[in-house]
């Protein structure tokens, strides 16, 4: 009969499902090793970034100068190594998934046959009716095994069905995580690709620096008098520029001083400079000294953004000799009337009309613009006083675009970070 022809596929199908097999063990052998890899190479950044602070903190020779520079492109390298690792890593993940999920969808399939071919067996022993069953038979133990075949059928509906709701949930949280292991895996190839230029970035900065003092220390010397000239006269023609501006600025526009509405843009905060001399309750920058706050990173250390917001500007006072300014710089419009820039980077990863998520990456820290050593500068502004300007008045940045405001408009971002 049809029927029990039909049984005995259901029976075939429910033997071929019953096995999935796992991810091979070759595959997760290979991504063990490379995390025991991984840990190897962080515990060396470790290293490097600790003789990075110490040299830095040495007295600012050529000699110490150039062996932090040395030191910076060994680490910076080794990241390298530890950013593919993980690249590796989380193809090999995405693979490992990837293959799961097939299998997930191949037993669903196998679960649905099964489900339809017992419906179908089902509808027909209905159709049968147990008189039928009764006068097809030639003994009373045939009977009792069709009746036996209704029962299991019935079970086989039942089981195969709770199964079915347990795959698809598990094929759910695959591939959710498979979008996410997606995500990760674009942002470590950025990294990757930011990392490389900061390793560009540092050789060139170590040759500009060996030109510019042909190895002699004497020369060495006047060149950071020189910078610190520079960076003092721009620093107070920016201040009586920006003294004159009157910006319309709502006290209401942007949110009060409170920790934790902005998040820290490094993974390892360590604050060298904190906001310049200050008027007011709420800490305005009103006098040239520093307007924001510094934070220790080592050339090519990722920087990210520290609240969802729009990418409105970004910018390289380096192009304009004798600007010595924010070097390579971003800056970031946020939704609540903040606006923060992120100041000496060594390599940008993103671009203007760009929309970010807190903690998205921004850039990698630097030594561009003036700076006395690598480190992240950041400034807070209530947006309403802030433009992105060609700054035309300037003798030393003449014609060079980057933010100018109001001082009223700079805010002590301490009062908007965590706690510390």
């Amino acid at each position: 009969m049809v029927w029990l022809r039909n049984i005995f596929t259901l029976f075939l199908i429910l033997m071929a499902g019953t096995v999935i097999a796992q991810s091979t063990s070759d595959l997760q052998n290979k991504i063990d090793e490379r995390n025991n890899q991984i840990k190897q190479l962080e515990e060396e950044i470790k290293q490097y970034n600790a003789e990075i602070v110490n040299t830095s903190n040495q007295a600012k020779t050529l000699q110490s100068t150039i062996k932090t520079l040395d030191l910076t492109k060994k680490k910076i390298t080794t990241d390298i190594s530890l950013t593919q690792k993980k690249v590796t890593n989380t193809e090999s993940n995405i693979s490992q998934l990837n293959s799961e999920i097939d299998k997930t969808e191949e037993h669903i399939d196998i679960n649905k046959d099964a489900i339809i071919i017992a419906l179908r067996n089902s509808n027909m022993l209905e159709e049968l009716g147990l008189i039928q069953i009764i006068l097809s038979k030639k003994n009373l133990n045939d009977i009792w095994g069709d009746l036996d075949n209704i029962s299991q059928i019935q079970t086989v509906i039942r089981d195969k069905s709770k199964e079915l709701v347990v795959l698809k949930t598990d094929m759910e949280a695959k591939q959710t995580s498979l979008t996410k292991q997606k995500k990760d895996l674009l942002g470590l190839k950025q990294d990757l690709t930011g990392k490389k230029l900061a390793v560009e970035y540092t050789t060139k900065e170590q040759a500009t620096l060996l030109t510019q003092t042909k190895n002699k220390e004497q020369a060495f010397t006047q060149l950071v008098k020189t910078k610190e000239q520079l960076k003092a006269q721009f620093e107070k023609e920016l201040f009586e520029y920006e003294s004159q501006l009157h910006y319309l600025i709502d006290k209401n526009s942007y949110p009060r001083p409170k920790n934790s509405i902005l998040s820290w843009p490094l993974d390892s905060v360590y604050i060298t400079q904190k906001f310049g001399k200050t008027v007011g309750a709420e800490k305005l920058y009103a006098s040239g000294s520093h307007n924001g706050v510094d934070f220790r990173a080592t050339t090519g250390t990722k920087v990210k953004n520290v609240l969802a917001g729009d990418v409105v500007g970004t910018g390289n006072t380096d192009a304009y000799p004798g600007c010595y300014s924010f070097g390579k710089w971003v800056m970031v419009k946020h939704n609540n009337g903040l606006s923060t820039i992120y100041g000496h980077l060594s390599v940008i990863s993103v671009s203007n009309g760009q929309r970010l998520d807190t903690g998205d990456l921004v850039g990698f820290s630097g030594n561009t613009g003036y700076s006395t050593g690598p480190h992240l500068h950041i400034s807070v502004y209530a947006t309403q006083g802030v433009r992105i300007e060609k700054y035309v008045n300037s003798k030393g940045c003449k014609e060079a675009v980057l933010p100018l405001a109001d001082i009223r408009a700079y805010l002590d971002p301490l009062a908007y970070f965590p706690s510390i």
